[in-house]
Protein backbone atom coordinates (compact mmCIF):
# COMPACT_ATOMS: atom_id res chain seq x y z
CA UNK A 1 0.00 0.00 0.00
CA UNK A 2 1.29 3.52 -0.68
CA UNK A 3 0.06 5.13 2.36
CA UNK A 4 2.01 2.43 4.55
CA UNK A 5 4.88 2.90 2.96
CA UNK A 6 4.48 6.48 2.69
CA UNK A 7 4.49 6.43 6.85
CA UNK A 8 7.46 4.01 7.06
CA UNK A 9 9.46 7.00 5.28
CA UNK A 10 8.15 9.13 7.82
CA UNK A 11 9.47 7.07 10.18
CA UNK A 12 12.83 6.87 8.83
CA UNK A 13 13.00 10.09 8.47
CA UNK A 14 12.54 10.88 12.17
CA UNK A 15 16.02 13.19 13.53
CA UNK A 16 16.74 13.02 17.41
CA UNK A 17 18.85 14.65 19.90
CA UNK A 18 19.41 13.92 23.36
CA UNK A 19 16.79 10.75 22.58
CA UNK A 20 13.76 12.58 21.59
CA UNK A 21 12.66 13.17 18.32
CA UNK A 22 12.61 16.77 16.94
CA UNK A 23 12.21 16.84 13.40
CA UNK A 24 12.44 14.94 10.25
CA UNK A 25 15.24 14.62 7.54
CA UNK A 26 13.93 16.49 4.12
CA UNK A 27 14.89 13.35 2.65
CA UNK A 28 15.86 9.74 3.24
CA UNK A 29 18.25 9.72 -0.32
CA UNK A 30 21.71 7.91 0.04
CA UNK A 31 23.46 10.07 -2.33
CA UNK A 32 25.68 12.56 -2.01
CA UNK A 33 24.25 15.08 -3.64
CA UNK A 34 21.67 15.22 -1.21
CA UNK A 35 24.09 15.60 1.65
CA UNK A 36 22.39 18.53 3.41
CA UNK A 37 18.62 17.27 2.55
CA UNK A 38 20.05 15.28 5.80
CA UNK A 39 18.95 17.89 7.81
CA UNK A 40 15.35 19.67 9.36
CA UNK A 41 14.02 21.99 7.30
CA UNK A 42 11.49 24.47 8.84
CA UNK A 43 9.32 24.45 5.73
CA UNK A 44 9.97 20.83 5.19
CA UNK A 45 8.87 19.78 8.68
CA UNK A 46 5.05 21.00 8.23
CA UNK A 47 3.48 18.03 6.55
CA UNK A 48 5.27 15.88 8.89
CA UNK A 49 4.11 17.75 11.83
CA UNK A 50 0.86 17.55 10.47
CA UNK A 51 0.93 13.93 9.90
CA UNK A 52 1.94 13.60 13.47
CA UNK A 53 -0.98 15.45 15.06
CA UNK A 54 -3.38 13.61 12.97
CA UNK A 55 -1.40 10.64 14.61
CA UNK A 56 -1.65 11.37 18.11
CA UNK A 57 2.00 11.77 18.28
CA UNK A 58 1.69 15.98 18.46
CA UNK A 59 4.83 15.37 21.26
CA UNK A 60 7.72 15.15 18.47
CA UNK A 61 5.63 18.50 17.32
CA UNK A 62 6.16 20.09 20.55
CA UNK A 63 9.61 18.93 20.66
CA UNK A 64 10.48 21.26 17.36
CA UNK A 65 8.60 23.90 18.59
CA UNK A 66 11.04 23.87 21.74
CA UNK A 67 14.05 23.36 19.84
CA UNK A 68 13.90 25.89 16.86
CA UNK A 69 13.31 28.60 19.69
CA UNK A 70 15.94 27.24 21.49
CA UNK A 71 18.58 27.47 18.34
CA UNK A 72 17.87 31.17 17.34
CA UNK A 73 20.53 32.72 19.20
CA UNK A 74 22.91 30.89 16.98
CA UNK A 75 22.24 33.07 14.04
CA UNK A 76 25.44 34.82 12.85
CA UNK A 77 25.25 38.80 12.39
CA UNK A 78 27.35 40.70 9.90
CA UNK A 79 29.71 43.32 11.65
CA UNK A 80 27.84 46.33 12.45
CA UNK A 81 24.27 45.06 12.17
CA UNK A 82 21.99 43.80 15.10
CA UNK A 83 19.51 41.04 13.85
CA UNK A 84 16.36 40.47 15.79
CA UNK A 85 15.47 37.20 17.39
CA UNK A 86 12.54 36.59 15.81
CA UNK A 87 14.32 35.21 13.14
CA UNK A 88 13.80 31.41 12.82
CA UNK A 89 16.78 29.02 11.03
CA UNK A 90 15.96 27.97 7.59
CA UNK A 91 16.99 23.83 8.89
CA UNK A 92 18.92 22.44 11.66
CA UNK A 93 21.29 19.13 11.79
CA UNK A 94 22.14 17.50 14.68
CA UNK A 95 26.42 16.35 14.96
CA UNK A 96 28.22 15.18 17.35
CA UNK A 97 31.55 17.02 18.79
CA UNK A 98 33.96 15.75 21.75
CA UNK A 99 31.49 12.89 21.77
CA UNK A 100 28.31 15.39 22.61
CA UNK A 101 25.23 15.74 20.32
CA UNK A 102 25.52 19.70 18.65
CA UNK A 103 22.65 21.63 17.41
CA UNK A 104 23.64 23.30 14.38
CA UNK A 105 21.02 25.52 13.15
CA UNK A 106 21.73 27.19 9.47
CA UNK A 107 19.68 31.00 9.21
CA UNK A 108 21.22 31.07 5.01
CA UNK A 109 24.50 31.44 5.59
CA UNK A 110 24.97 28.13 4.33
CA UNK A 111 22.28 28.60 1.43
CA UNK A 112 22.64 29.06 -2.14
CA UNK A 113 22.56 32.77 -2.71
CA UNK A 114 23.15 32.98 1.48
CA UNK A 115 19.49 34.77 1.49
CA UNK A 116 17.50 34.32 4.50
CA UNK A 117 14.66 32.42 5.08
CA UNK A 118 11.58 35.23 5.49
CA UNK A 119 8.84 32.29 5.51
CA UNK A 120 10.55 29.83 8.41
CA UNK A 121 9.23 32.07 11.61
CA UNK A 122 5.62 32.12 9.73
CA UNK A 123 5.46 28.08 9.51
CA UNK A 124 6.95 28.11 13.07
CA UNK A 125 3.94 30.09 13.95
CA UNK A 126 1.32 28.39 11.70
CA UNK A 127 3.02 24.72 13.52
CA UNK A 128 2.43 26.78 17.39
CA UNK A 129 -1.39 27.04 16.58
CA UNK A 130 -2.12 23.57 14.59
CA UNK A 131 -0.22 21.75 18.02
CA UNK A 132 -2.58 23.58 20.43
CA UNK A 133 -5.49 22.33 18.28
CA UNK A 134 -4.63 19.14 18.42
CA UNK A 135 -3.07 19.22 21.91
CA UNK A 136 -5.23 21.46 23.53
CA UNK A 137 -2.09 22.60 25.17
CA UNK A 138 -2.11 26.10 25.88
CA UNK A 139 -0.02 26.34 28.78
CA UNK A 140 2.64 25.79 26.30
CA UNK A 141 0.97 28.44 23.99
CA UNK A 142 1.11 30.99 27.37
CA UNK A 143 4.44 29.77 28.47
CA UNK A 144 6.80 33.15 28.92
CA UNK A 145 9.13 31.54 26.72
CA UNK A 146 6.77 31.12 23.55
CA UNK A 147 5.12 34.27 24.40
CA UNK A 148 8.15 35.96 24.86
CA UNK A 149 9.22 34.47 21.21
CA UNK A 150 6.05 35.42 19.39
CA UNK A 151 6.87 39.35 20.49
CA UNK A 152 10.14 38.67 19.26
CA UNK A 153 8.38 37.51 15.73
CA UNK A 154 6.14 40.64 15.47
CA UNK A 155 8.66 42.71 16.50
CA UNK A 156 10.44 41.80 13.54
CA UNK A 157 7.83 41.45 11.05
CA UNK A 158 6.10 44.52 11.68
CA UNK A 159 9.18 46.88 11.96
CA UNK A 160 7.66 50.48 9.59
CA UNK A 161 9.72 50.61 6.41
CA UNK A 162 9.90 52.56 3.53
CA UNK A 163 6.38 51.01 2.23
CA UNK A 164 3.46 52.55 1.49
CA UNK A 165 1.23 49.14 1.37
CA UNK A 166 0.80 46.49 4.41
CA UNK A 167 2.81 43.88 2.42
CA UNK A 168 5.62 42.66 2.93
CA UNK A 169 8.89 43.25 1.36
CA UNK A 170 11.15 40.38 0.79
CA UNK A 171 14.45 39.19 -1.53
CA UNK A 172 13.86 36.65 -4.04
CA UNK A 173 14.70 33.27 -2.89
CA UNK A 174 13.94 33.55 0.71
CA UNK A 175 10.75 31.18 0.80
CA UNK A 176 9.55 27.56 -0.65
CA UNK A 177 10.95 29.09 -4.44
CA UNK A 178 14.07 29.37 -2.68
CA UNK A 179 15.99 30.38 -6.31
CA UNK A 180 16.14 33.08 -8.36
CA UNK A 181 13.29 33.02 -9.42
CA UNK A 182 11.99 36.89 -10.23
CA UNK A 183 10.17 36.94 -7.23
CA UNK A 184 11.56 39.82 -5.18
CA UNK A 185 9.25 42.28 -4.07
CA UNK A 186 5.71 41.27 -2.44
CA UNK A 187 5.14 37.53 -3.27
CA UNK A 188 1.91 36.24 -2.76
CA UNK A 189 2.84 33.17 -1.04
CA UNK A 190 4.61 35.44 1.66
CA UNK A 191 1.54 37.19 1.86
CA UNK A 192 -0.53 34.72 2.58
CA UNK A 193 2.08 33.62 5.22
CA UNK A 194 1.73 36.90 6.90
CA UNK A 195 -1.69 36.99 6.93
CA UNK A 196 -1.88 34.04 8.33
CA UNK A 197 0.89 34.81 11.15
CA UNK A 198 -1.11 37.69 11.95
CA UNK A 199 -4.40 35.60 12.67
CA UNK A 200 -2.24 32.95 14.41
CA UNK A 201 -0.86 35.74 16.69
CA UNK A 202 -3.89 36.97 17.22
CA UNK A 203 -5.45 34.08 18.69
CA UNK A 204 -2.45 32.76 20.64
CA UNK A 205 -0.85 35.87 22.46
CA UNK A 206 -1.60 36.61 25.83
CA UNK A 207 -2.95 40.15 27.06
CA UNK A 208 -0.04 40.78 29.17
CA UNK A 209 3.70 42.32 29.63
CA UNK A 210 1.91 45.31 27.91
CA UNK A 211 0.98 43.37 24.66
CA UNK A 212 -2.52 44.81 25.04
CA UNK A 213 -2.01 47.19 22.41
CA UNK A 214 -0.27 45.16 19.90
CA UNK A 215 -3.26 42.93 19.97
CA UNK A 216 -5.14 45.50 19.31
CA UNK A 217 -3.63 46.70 16.49
CA UNK A 218 -2.84 43.03 14.92
CA UNK A 219 -7.07 43.34 13.87
CA UNK A 220 -6.35 46.31 11.83
CA UNK A 221 -3.43 44.80 10.26
CA UNK A 222 -5.35 42.14 8.91
CA UNK A 223 -8.08 43.75 7.71
CA UNK A 224 -6.10 45.90 5.78
CA UNK A 225 -3.87 43.40 4.49
CA UNK A 226 -6.98 41.07 3.69
CA UNK A 227 -8.88 44.29 1.46
CA UNK A 228 -5.24 45.51 -0.07
CA UNK A 229 -4.79 41.42 -1.31
CA UNK A 230 -8.32 41.35 -2.52
CA UNK A 231 -7.78 44.97 -4.35
CA UNK A 232 -4.63 44.49 -6.35
CA UNK A 233 -4.12 40.94 -6.43
CA UNK A 234 -7.20 39.48 -7.89
CA UNK A 235 -7.40 38.85 -11.64
CA UNK A 236 -10.65 37.94 -13.49
CA UNK A 237 -11.88 38.70 -17.19
CA UNK A 238 -13.11 42.15 -15.14
CA UNK A 239 -10.07 42.85 -13.71
CA UNK A 240 -8.05 41.95 -16.78
CA UNK A 241 -9.86 44.23 -19.01
CA UNK A 242 -9.73 47.30 -16.38
CA UNK A 243 -5.69 46.63 -16.49
CA UNK A 244 -6.28 46.42 -20.51
CA UNK A 245 -7.72 50.45 -20.27
CA UNK A 246 -5.64 51.15 -18.05
CA UNK A 247 -4.49 55.01 -18.02
CA UNK A 248 -0.68 55.42 -16.76
CA UNK A 249 0.83 58.02 -15.23
CA UNK A 250 -1.98 59.49 -12.93
CA UNK A 251 -1.31 61.66 -10.19
CA UNK A 252 -3.52 62.37 -7.12
CA UNK A 253 -5.50 60.48 -4.94
CA UNK A 254 -8.52 59.50 -6.62
CA UNK A 255 -6.92 57.38 -9.40
CA UNK A 256 -7.97 54.00 -10.83
CA UNK A 257 -4.04 52.74 -11.86
CA UNK A 258 -2.78 53.55 -8.36
CA UNK A 259 0.21 51.24 -8.76
CA UNK A 260 0.79 52.89 -12.49
CA UNK A 261 0.33 49.45 -13.85
CA UNK A 262 1.36 49.51 -18.07
CA UNK A 263 -1.19 47.97 -20.07
CA UNK A 264 1.53 46.56 -22.17
CA UNK A 265 2.83 44.47 -18.75
CA UNK A 266 -0.16 41.85 -20.18
CA UNK A 267 1.87 39.00 -21.52
CA UNK A 268 0.59 37.17 -24.27
CA UNK A 269 -0.37 33.86 -22.82
CA UNK A 270 -3.35 35.46 -20.40
CA UNK A 271 -5.26 36.21 -23.79
CA UNK A 272 -7.65 33.62 -23.38
CA UNK A 273 -6.26 32.54 -20.08
CA UNK A 274 -9.48 33.02 -18.00
CA UNK A 275 -12.82 32.62 -18.97
CA UNK A 276 -16.05 34.08 -17.21
CA UNK A 277 -15.74 31.60 -13.83
CA UNK A 278 -12.33 31.60 -13.34
CA UNK A 279 -9.65 33.51 -11.15
CA UNK A 280 -6.91 33.77 -9.27
CA UNK A 281 -4.43 35.98 -7.07
CA UNK A 282 -1.14 37.35 -8.94
CA UNK A 283 2.25 36.27 -8.23
CA UNK A 284 3.47 39.92 -7.18
CA UNK A 285 2.37 43.11 -7.22
CA UNK A 286 3.93 46.31 -6.61
CA UNK A 287 4.42 50.09 -8.05
CA UNK A 288 4.46 49.85 -11.93
CA UNK A 289 4.44 46.00 -11.40
CA UNK A 290 2.24 43.20 -11.58
CA UNK A 291 3.78 39.67 -12.02
CA UNK A 292 0.70 37.57 -14.23
CA UNK A 293 2.18 34.38 -13.30
CA UNK A 294 0.06 31.86 -11.65
CA UNK A 295 2.00 30.62 -8.00
CA UNK A 296 0.26 27.75 -6.85
CA UNK A 297 1.11 27.71 -2.88
CA UNK A 298 0.22 31.56 -2.54
CA UNK A 299 -3.45 30.65 -3.99
CA UNK A 300 -4.46 27.86 -2.14
CA UNK A 301 -2.97 29.45 1.41
CA UNK A 302 -4.92 32.20 0.57
CA UNK A 303 -8.14 30.05 0.17
CA UNK A 304 -6.78 27.94 3.03
CA UNK A 305 -6.30 31.23 5.90
CA UNK A 306 -9.30 33.03 4.49
CA UNK A 307 -7.55 35.89 2.39
CA UNK A 308 -9.66 35.26 -0.93
CA UNK A 309 -12.99 35.52 -0.37
CA UNK A 310 -15.38 32.67 -0.98
CA UNK A 311 -16.29 33.90 -4.67
CA UNK A 312 -12.28 34.18 -5.19
CA UNK A 313 -11.75 30.59 -3.63
CA UNK A 314 -14.50 29.20 -5.87
CA UNK A 315 -12.73 31.58 -9.34
CA UNK A 316 -9.18 29.70 -8.23
CA UNK A 317 -10.65 26.21 -8.00
CA UNK A 318 -12.18 27.05 -11.25
CA UNK A 319 -9.26 27.85 -13.10
CA UNK A 320 -7.37 24.59 -12.00
CA UNK A 321 -10.78 23.21 -13.21
CA UNK A 322 -10.51 24.34 -16.89
CA UNK A 323 -6.72 24.46 -17.03
CA UNK A 324 -6.02 20.31 -15.51
CA UNK A 325 -3.72 19.27 -17.71
CA UNK A 326 -1.55 22.55 -17.88
CA UNK A 327 -1.77 23.35 -13.73
CA UNK A 328 -2.27 19.57 -12.43
CA UNK A 329 -1.16 17.49 -15.25
CA UNK A 330 0.45 13.48 -14.61
CA UNK A 331 1.94 14.62 -11.02
CA UNK A 332 -0.06 17.12 -9.34
CA UNK A 333 0.49 19.98 -9.00
CA UNK A 334 2.59 22.86 -10.66
CA UNK A 335 4.45 24.83 -8.81
CA UNK A 336 3.74 27.83 -11.22
CA UNK A 337 2.67 28.76 -14.15
CA UNK A 338 3.87 29.23 -17.29
CA UNK A 339 7.79 28.69 -17.61
CA UNK A 340 9.95 31.27 -18.36
CA UNK A 341 12.05 30.10 -21.24
CA UNK A 342 14.02 31.99 -23.63
CA UNK A 343 16.22 35.56 -23.13
CA UNK A 344 12.98 35.74 -19.74
CA UNK A 345 14.87 32.65 -18.41
CA UNK A 346 18.01 33.90 -18.68
CA UNK A 347 17.56 37.25 -17.04
CA UNK A 348 14.87 36.04 -14.65
CA UNK A 349 16.89 32.93 -13.15
CA UNK A 350 20.33 34.39 -13.80
CA UNK A 351 20.14 31.43 -16.03
CA UNK A 352 19.83 28.51 -13.77
CA UNK A 353 20.60 25.46 -14.71
CA UNK A 354 18.17 23.46 -12.69
CA UNK A 355 15.33 26.45 -12.82
CA UNK A 356 15.36 25.50 -16.90
CA UNK A 357 11.57 25.89 -18.34
CA UNK A 358 9.74 23.36 -17.20
CA UNK A 359 11.86 21.99 -14.05
CA UNK A 360 12.22 22.45 -10.29
CA UNK A 361 10.55 26.28 -9.22
CA UNK A 362 10.23 27.42 -13.07
CA UNK A 363 7.27 25.07 -13.59
CA UNK A 364 8.26 21.92 -11.91
CA UNK A 365 5.26 19.81 -10.57
CA UNK A 366 5.55 19.24 -6.86
CA UNK A 367 3.77 16.61 -4.85
CA UNK A 368 4.06 18.13 -1.46
CA UNK A 369 1.34 20.31 -3.34
CA UNK A 370 -1.43 17.60 -3.23
CA UNK A 371 -1.66 18.71 0.29
CA UNK A 372 -2.98 22.26 0.42
CA UNK A 373 -4.60 21.99 -3.03
CA UNK A 374 -6.93 18.96 -1.56
CA UNK A 375 -7.37 20.59 1.26
CA UNK A 376 -8.56 23.49 -0.71
CA UNK A 377 -10.55 22.03 -3.06
CA UNK A 378 -12.27 20.38 0.14
CA UNK A 379 -13.01 23.67 1.77
CA UNK A 380 -14.57 24.85 -1.42
CA UNK A 381 -16.66 21.54 -1.73
CA UNK A 382 -15.12 20.37 -4.70
CA UNK A 383 -14.78 17.57 -3.35
CA UNK A 384 -14.67 16.13 -7.19
CA UNK A 385 -11.01 17.58 -7.56
CA UNK A 386 -9.66 16.18 -4.62
CA UNK A 387 -10.34 12.98 -5.47
CA UNK A 388 -9.03 13.35 -9.38
CA UNK A 389 -5.82 14.87 -8.21
CA UNK A 390 -5.48 12.11 -5.60
CA UNK A 391 -6.15 9.66 -7.96
CA UNK A 392 -3.45 10.44 -10.24
CA UNK A 393 -0.85 10.83 -7.85
CA UNK A 394 -1.39 7.90 -4.97
CA UNK A 395 0.22 4.85 -6.88
CA UNK A 396 2.92 6.82 -9.06
CA UNK A 397 4.32 8.21 -5.99
CA UNK A 398 5.43 5.17 -4.82
CA UNK A 399 6.17 3.43 -7.94
CA UNK A 400 9.00 6.01 -8.55
CA UNK A 401 10.38 5.93 -4.82
CA UNK A 402 9.06 9.53 -3.65
CA UNK A 403 11.10 12.06 -5.80
CA UNK A 404 11.36 15.58 -4.86
CA UNK A 405 9.92 16.84 -7.96
CA UNK A 406 8.77 16.06 -11.39
CA UNK A 407 10.03 18.03 -15.05
CA UNK A 408 7.81 18.69 -18.19
CA UNK A 409 5.23 20.82 -18.88
CA UNK A 410 2.57 18.06 -17.96
CA UNK A 411 4.04 16.84 -14.75
CA UNK A 412 5.43 13.22 -17.05
CA UNK A 413 8.86 12.99 -16.00
CA UNK A 414 10.82 12.46 -12.72
CA UNK A 415 12.99 15.76 -11.90
CA UNK A 416 16.40 15.83 -13.41
CA UNK A 417 18.20 16.62 -10.24
CA UNK A 418 15.36 15.35 -8.33
CA UNK A 419 16.08 13.44 -4.81
CA UNK A 420 14.42 10.22 -4.14
CA UNK A 421 12.43 8.91 -0.91
CA UNK A 422 11.51 12.81 -0.06
CA UNK A 423 10.00 13.47 3.11
CA UNK A 424 7.27 16.03 2.23
CA UNK A 425 6.11 13.86 -0.95
CA UNK A 426 5.19 11.37 1.45
CA UNK A 427 3.83 13.09 4.16
CA UNK A 428 2.22 15.55 1.82
CA UNK A 429 0.06 12.30 0.32
CA UNK A 430 -0.55 11.16 3.81
CA UNK A 431 -1.94 14.56 4.71
CA UNK A 432 -4.15 14.81 1.42
CA UNK A 433 -6.18 11.58 1.82
CA UNK A 434 -6.50 12.05 5.99
CA UNK A 435 -7.77 15.75 4.99
CA UNK A 436 -10.17 13.59 1.92
CA UNK A 437 -11.44 11.00 4.31
CA UNK A 438 -11.94 12.86 7.80
CA UNK A 439 -12.21 17.28 6.35
CA UNK A 440 -12.51 17.93 10.60
CA UNK A 441 -8.75 17.20 9.82
CA UNK A 442 -8.74 20.41 8.55
CA UNK A 443 -9.33 22.23 11.52
CA UNK A 444 -5.30 22.19 12.31
CA UNK A 445 -4.86 25.39 9.80
CA UNK A 446 -8.06 26.19 9.10
CA UNK A 447 -9.39 29.47 11.49
CA UNK A 448 -12.71 28.72 10.38
CA UNK A 449 -12.72 25.27 12.08
CA UNK A 450 -11.06 26.09 15.27
CA UNK A 451 -12.27 23.93 18.01
CA UNK A 452 -9.67 22.88 21.04
CA UNK A 453 -9.18 20.17 21.29
CA UNK A 454 -9.88 17.93 18.56
CA UNK A 455 -9.43 14.29 18.13
CA UNK A 456 -7.98 13.34 15.02
CA UNK A 457 -7.76 10.55 13.35
CA UNK A 458 -6.98 7.74 16.14
CA UNK A 459 -7.49 4.53 14.41
CA UNK A 460 -3.99 5.48 11.84
CA UNK A 461 -2.02 4.72 15.22
CA UNK A 462 -1.41 1.12 13.86
CA UNK A 463 0.82 2.97 10.98
CA UNK A 464 3.47 3.90 13.48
Amino acid sequence: MPLKTAYQLLEDSIIYYQGKPVGTAAACDSSPVAANYQECFVRDFVPSALVFMMGGRAEIVRNFLTTVMHIRGQQTVLEGHQRSMGLMPASFKVIEEDGQEQLVADFGERAIGRVIPVDSAMWWMFLLRSYVVASGDWDFARSAEVQECMRQILDLYLRERFESSPTLLVPDGSFMIDRRMGVYGYPLEIQALYFGMLQTAKELLSCTNGSESLIGNLQLLIETLRSYVRNHYWIDRDRLNRIHRFHAEEFGLNVDNVLNVYPESIPDWMDGWLDNRSGYLAGNQGPGRVDFRFFTQGNLLAILFDLATADESQGIMNLFASHWAELIGEMPVKIMYPAVRGREWMHVTGSDPKNVPWSYHNGGNWPVLIWPFVAAAMRTGRVELAERALETITERLKKDNWPEYYDGKKGGLIGRRANFFQTWSATGLIVAHQIYEDPECRALFDSCMYSTPIKLWSNRGNYF
